[in-house]
């Protein structure tokens, strides 16, 4: 209570935050005239005097104003958009590194041009981030004319690009992407071996668009890059083939609140049963030691069947199962679940199993945007995860007030028992908007539910546009004209993912009606009355003069004028009739403008929000309103089992619904108690990963200072003496008595790892030797070795074959390195039955485990440079082609090709089984050629 009565007086931290920015958007406008009466040319070279005072000890602070104003100008002459006064608020608050809350159709994107064109002057690159290839290219583009305007440059991100295109795009002042493309690019340029072949110039300044979908959302799944396992499609269809055998609730349960699907006891005794009899088992027992992987089969072929529906979760497209994003409904081509899921709903579905990936690097977006000097982010909907924004990326979110003050109408939520009581009020209501003439936009939450409302208006005399049809809007256009209601519907969803922004384009034309999946970042705005910009690009595009064309565009900007009143025009009108003996007829009107219909409610308020921002925006009027059931997700899920029985007792009857404010709080408060409960997880989930994060920082790190040495016999030499003296520390222990020593020991492993045979036996009974002696003799030889090594090959081609087998090597463990700590992560949990923090004892294993990559690393290294053999190209067998990194580091060309063979394979009749030097590259499989009958990987391989 104090504190809202302190708000009244002194207005929220908010509100003193927006009034802050007044001073400074006072003197931009005051700039405006004398900036206005400079000639383009004098616009332009305001770019080249900024950067000189940068130069000269100004910061990007002390030139804001007057760069903020430039910019509005130069938008004014490039796009004919001027910036709002609360538009250059939203450019001080993503310059400060905060975020803008925006509601939708306040001008996002004109927004951070402001801030972009500042940040840019300094000339370290700025990165924007979009959610999707189209938006990148259409943002770019657009907004690249402002920038080119003022003499900067504009580079744009997208699937498809090679590495050279990559460089000159991140290269440029301004670089648009999606955030996957920014995160891949920094996983691979930390996998290439030459410096200039990275892509990515550093991470000074990001500006994230949609900011709480991309950090939040999207946040929840890390971008791996990876790698193909041993091809077991087979085994992946053979345990599909059981899980139809299994029933619900005697052989398996499910939790669908925690996402999670368990074996009672009978279902394993029954899948026990059909394995043994299959000839899959090991052993007697499903859980035997042998047969690990096979349950972990079985667990994730029965969470692919019960806990993933098609259409829902992910659908099935040219032979492939893409993956559906639940916030966006968005296809994603190119990520796949791990640990096998992917596979097992490819052979649930019966595509294609393509081979397991073993993970060759990877990154949580949030530990790739945290490495930004500063980020910013903008989004219409963000201030209900303001805390999981400043607990994770210490962004604050500010809200930045619109334009012109909101008109929309949000109803209370309308509740049915029954989801076709819900899908009946749904079309009663369609029916009445659109002999109104005013359009509709159904939200719903999967491609599913989008297609049985589909359905269940054509069941009802709708008809569903054919958008692969250029024509198709011409009856629906036709339809407004005479002022008649078309029937006709739209489905966007991702099945229809290319022709999602005409879709959403022509929203907003009378008696449109438009089903569409969660409408987070579609980034197009919905127009009442229509696009012109999407006409005009569809209905000119076979018009080749440009008198004619002048004139086709002249009249669809009359038609959609004229279409833009009618919407506005659409509002409805209730007359309540009095009781007997009351007052006169009460009459209610509700707006016109756009009518958003949610079909159900989202586990996250901000996905509903996003949604019902669609409608009225900078001032249109609006109206919005939910129709739930008890038999919606949520409800079913988080609700309690007795509503419909009290519901039923309290006499309500079929088709009736009920709509009471206390509905929609208690809503809201299942959502919040949603919404923590995945922050908690997500929380948890990124302190695991910071683990790994500060190992990857630290390999990354070394790899690039690797790179950028010319020389690393240095380091390579550090490596080997701190080897040879880790070996002499564990055989010939410090002041222990020579008959102590393990003479014999020391000697085995000086041959196992270094190939040397030296007589340390010898040595030993020599009187008065120490480890000291010892340690000195075996260096000295070593060193002898890789000198003469040195002189028989060159020293360039020893720089350079140090320099390869260095990094392939750290790559090498670095890969099998994560895996181990997958593996970690899985079974760490159990360490809480001992009354042991699951987290603290993930990282004391995980330092442990990164202190032993460091020591097989040095073994590894040392080992495979004191073997190493070079064969000149005439002497060299035929060998299928390698691919050969180019690591010279003074030419940059691959003028040492013949380094190929350094650890090529030899044929094994050309192998001497006492020399291992004549072995060459030996596969890890292969029998070891010594004669052992072990495999190499367990015999001379081991240190690798």
């Amino acid at each position: 209570m104090l504190g809202a009565l302190a708000r009244k007086f002194f207005g929220s931290a908010n509100d003193r935050r927006i009034k802050g920015y007044q001073a400074r958007v006072d003197a931009i406008n005051a700039l405006e005239p004398e900036i206005a009466a400079l000639s383009d040319e004098a616009l332009k070279a305001r770019t080249a005097e900024f950067r000189k005072q940068l130069s000269e000890g100004k910061t990007l602070d002390d030139i804001l104003v007057p760069a903020f104003a430039t910019v509005r100008e130069a938008a004014k002459r490039t796009l004919g958009q001027r910036h709002f006064d609360v538009q250059l608020v939203g450019g001080m608050v993503l310059h400060e590194g905060d975020i803008a809350e925006m509601k939708t159709g306040e001008g996002k994107t004109l927004v951070a041009t402001l801030p972009v064109y500042l940040n840019a002057l300094a000339g370290n690159g700025v990165h924007v981030v979009t959610v999707n290839d189209y938006l990148a290219k259409r943002d770019s583009s657009w907004m690249g004319q402002i920038y080119s305007f003022l003499g900067m440059t504009t580079g744009v991100i997208v699937h498809g690009l090679d590495d050279v295109e990559r460089q000159a795009a991140y290269a440029c002042d301004i670089t648009y992407g999606t955030n996957n493309e920014y995160g891949f690019d920094y996983l691979r340029d930390n996998m290439k071996y030459r410096l200039e072949d990275m892509v990515q110039r550093g991470h000074f300044f990001a500006i994230v668009d949609e900011v709480d979908s991309i950090l939040i959302d999207e946040a929840r799944t890390p971008l791996i890059i990876s790698g193909p396992l041993d091809d077991r499609s087979e085994f992946y269809n053979t345990i599909d083939t059981y899980i139809p055998k299994l029933e619900k609730k005697t052989d398996f349960e499910i939790d669908e609140k925690q996402r999670t699907v368990t074996l009672t006891e009978a279902g394993m005794e029954k899948i026990e049963n059909l394995l043994q009899e299959a000839g899959q088992l090991k052993g007697d027992s499903l859980y035997d030691v042998e047969n690990v992987s096979v349950v972990h089969h079985i667990n994730q072929a029965l969470r692919a069947h019960s806990l993933f529906q098609r259409d829902k979760d992910y659908i099935v497209r040219d032979g492939e199962v893409v993956i559906i994003d639940e916030f966006t409904g968005r296809m994603m081509p190119g990520r796949r679940y791990s640990e096998g899921l992917h596979q097992a709903l490819e052979a649930k579905e019966h595509q294609p199993v393509q081979p397991e990936n073993q993970t060759l690097a990877s990154i949580t977006f949030q530990n790739y945007f945290r490495m930004y000097d500063k980020l910013a982010g903008m989004t219409g909907t963000a201030a209900t995860e303001a805390d999981e924004l400043f607990d994770i990326y210490k962004l604050e979110v500010i809200e930045v007030p619109t334009n012109v003050p909101i008109a929309r109408l949000d109803e209370d939520d309308e509740v049915y028992r029954t989801a076709e009581e819900k899908h009946r009020a749904i079309l009663a209501e369609i029916e009445l908007a659109n002999k109104r003439m005013q359009p509709v936009l159904v939200g719903t939450a999967s491609i599913e539910k989008s297609e049985v409302l589909g359905e269940y208006l054509a069941k009802n005399g709708y008809k569903q546009i054919d958008f692969g049809n250029p024509k198709a809007l011409e009856k629906l256009y036709a339809a407004a004209r005479a002022g008649k209601p078309a029937k006709l519907f739209a489905v966007l969803n991702a099945r229809f993912h290319e022709q999602e922004a005409y879709i959403v384009a022509e929203a907003g034309v009378p008696g449109a009606i438009t089903i569409a999946t969660n409408m987070a970042g579609r980034g197009t705005d919905i127009k009442l009355g229509g696009s012109l910009e999407m006409r005009s690009q569809i209905e000119t595009a076979d018009i080749t003069d440009e008198t004619e064309k002048k004139a086709k565009i002249e009249q669809i900007k009359a038609d959609i004028e004229r279409f833009r009143e009618m919407v506005l025009k659409s509002e409805e009108v209730i007359e309540i009739e009095p009781a007997k003996g009351s007052k006169p007829a009460k009459t209610i009107t509700k707006p016109g403008g756009l009518y958003i219909i949610g079909s159900e409610r989202h586990e996250s308020r901000r996905i509903d929000n996003q949604l019902r921002g669609r409608a009225g925006r900078q001032g249109d009027p609006g109206r919005t309103k939910f129709y739930l059931s008890l038999e919606d997700d949520l409800m079913r899920i988080f609700g309690s089992d007795r509503l419909d029985t009290m519901l039923t007792r309290l006499g309500l009857k079929e088709g009736e619904a009920i709509i009471h404010p206390w509905i929609n709080k208690a809503l809201e408060k299942a959502q919040q108690k949603v919404e923590a409960r995945n922050f908690d997880i997500r929380k948890n989930l990124l302190k695991f990963d910071d683990v790994q994060n500060d190992q990857r920082k630290a390999i990354f790190d070394q790899r690039v200072d690797l790179m950028r040495d010319q020389n690393v016999a240095e380091t390579v030499s550090d490596m080997r003496h701190a080897l040879v003296d880790d070996l002499v520390a564990k055989h010939v222990p410090e002041h222990a008595y020579a008959e102590q020593w393990d003479v014999a020991g020391l000697k085995d492993e000086l041959k196992r790892v270094l190939d040397l045979d030296l007589p340390v036996d010898e040595w030993a009974k020599e009187e008065g030797i120490a480890d000291e002696e010892m340690l000195a003799r075996i260096e000295k030889r070593v060193d002898e070795l890789m000198a003469a090594k040195t002189a028989q090959f060159g020293p360039d081609v020893m720089r350079y074959v140090e320099k390869s087998v260095l990094l392939q090597t750290l790559d090498h463990l670095w890969r099998e390195h994560l895996v181990m700590l997958d593996h970690l992560r899985q079974v760490i949990g159990l360490r809480g039955y001992g009354q042991r923090d699951p987290l603290q004892e993930y990282k004391s294993e995980a330092f442990n485990l990164f202190e032993s990559l460091i020591a097989h690393l040095r073994e590894a290294v040392t080992a495979q440079l004191v073997r190493v053999e070079i064969v000149p190209p005439d002497e060299q067998p035929e060998l299928p082609q390698m691919e050969v990194h180019k690591l010279n580091p003074n030419t940059g060309e691959d003028d040492m090709a013949f380094a190929q063979a350094a650890l090529a394979p030899i044929p094994a009749a050309q192998r001497d089984p006492q020399n291992p030097a004549t072995w060459g590259k030996i596969g890890r499989n292969e029998d070891c050629p010594c004669g052992s009958g072990k495999k190499f990987k367990h015999c001379h391989g081991k240190y690798a």
